[in-house]
């Protein structure tokens, strides 16, 4: 079951997410916010619960580029592969985030980190894998809601350098 339903700022969005939305001139995507009774952590939850493809939901992960933190957006049914990454920032090194920093550099917890709207200002990148679809759903700051959005506008907004750096497969 999903529901639309709003909290006291108007959105089942994050507030820090939907305030984010409302200052790109976003104010209708606020009201596409679905929240779902079970969490949507994970891309598989997610597709479950809104019923899609799997590579229709766009994950927002942090990774650290020599220390840096990083946002990498990839489609549900990608893994990322962390050579490709390093070779597209020209890092020595790039491993996956721990929880801490993704809190203390997005402001949101694993499985709910939004595609932009985050506490600081990191570089982006997105595969384009995400490009395969017209639409695409990304966390809308819980673990348990999600925004729809054209996969080109939703780059656009999150300032993201569009790339290949998804695993290739074998």
């Amino acid at each position: 079951m999903t529901t639309s339903a709003t909290d006291t700022e108007g959105s089942a969005a994050h507030p820090r997410f939907a305030e984010a939305l409302r200052e790109r001139g976003l104010g209708d995507v606020v009201g596409q916010v679905r929240r779902f009774p079970e969490a949507t952590r994970t891309a598989a939850e997610a597709a479950a619960a809104i019923g899609c493809e799997l590579s229709r939901i766009c994950k927002s992960l942090i990774f650290a580029a020599d220390g840096e933190p990083v946002l990498v957006l990839m489609d549900g049914a990608s893994r990322v592969d962390l050579e490709r990454v390093r070779e597209e920032l020209g890092a020595a090194r790039v491993t996956r985030a721990k929880a801490d920093v993704v809190r203390e550099t997005t402001g949101y917890a694993i499985g709910g980190v939004p595609p932009f709207g985050h506490r600081t200002r990191t570089r982006v990148l997105a595969d384009r894998s995400l490009l395969a679809h017209p639409v695409v759903w990304a966390a809308a700051g819980t673990p348990y809601t999600v925004f729809p959005m054209p996969p080109k506008d939703l780059i656009t907004h999150a300032g993201a350098t569009l790339a290949d750096v998804r695993e290739r497969e074998a």
